[in-house]
């Protein structure tokens, strides 16, 4: 007997017995599964908070830091005095072996040079022509600490030294910049400044700005432009461009 052309339409049987319209079906589900899974994983990678999305860009761009270069402005805002004073020129960061040299020119309001390499600060002030030199001693890793935020430290390392969270977004020197809150975790280093906030762009993990607290309530607000990374810069940058009559003197002793 012939099958009744409604039955063939209804349904037909594979070699394995299985239903072929149950078949399909249980294809489709597999592949609305498999898309379904896709998705979920997809949205897994991604779950990350935005503040290890930032650390991992600070890493990235610590694990290839050789050099930044960049023009700044400091706006220095001391509390008792209500008074803001501000300071513009260029600041150059670069890694020497396991360390970090600092070198700053300011222009306005008046000359001045600032260095850190070897463990000390100096200041080279040309109007009077002297060097104040600051031996770091045992404070030379909080320094250096300092320094590096944002500019060659690692996320990791941040957030060794900081209690560090993530306040959101803000538009900075044309980026829109994650803003993080740091807390000191060492007392000695709380004493000089009890909070900081960073502004990291995300693309490249370096600071566009970067505002220092101390706990009298005074603060050091600093903003970067024009941020060159990984160039090359001259050695005579990180050499105080002092004359032979300069005085040198260290209040440390």
């Amino acid at each position: 007997m012939k099958p009744s052309v409604t039955n063939r339409g209804r349904s037909w049987r594979t070699k394995s017995g299985c239903s072929g319209k149950v078949g399909v079906g249980r294809g489709i589900a597999f592949l609305v599964s498999a898309w379904f899974l896709l998705v979920l994983t997809g949205a897994a990678a991604d779950q990350s908070s935005p503040l290890e999305q930032i650390v991992r860009s600070m890493d990235r761009a610590a694990a290839n830091f050789r050099s930044t270069e960049a023009s700044f402005v400091w706006d220095k805002y001391t509390k008792v005095v209500d008074e803001t004073e501000t300071d513009k020129g260029k600041m150059y960061f670069r890694r020497m072996g396991k360390g970090i040299e600092m070198a700053a020119e300011i222009t306005e309001p008046a000359p001045e040079q600032i260095l850190f390499r070897e463990g000390k600060v100096q200041l080279y002030q040309p109007r009077i022509d002297q060097v104040t030199v600051y031996n770091a001693g045992n404070n030379q890793a909080a320094v250096e600490s300092f320094l590096v935020l944002g500019f060659g430290g690692s996320g990791q390392d941040m957030l060794k030294s900081f209690e560090v969270s993530y306040v959101g977004t803000e538009k900075v020197q044309g980026v829109d910049a994650a803003k993080l809150a740091l807390i000191p975790k060492s007392q000695k280093v709380k004493d000089t400044f009890d909070h900081i906030l960073l502004w990291i762009d995300p693309a490249r993990g370096i600071s566009v700005q970067q505002q220092f607290f101390t706990p009298s309530g005074d603060y050091r607000l600093a903003k970067y432009t024009d941020i060159k990374l990984n160039e090359r810069i001259p050695d005579a940058v990180f050499k105080l461009k002092t004359t032979p009559k300069t005085k040198l003197v260290s209040p440390q002793g």
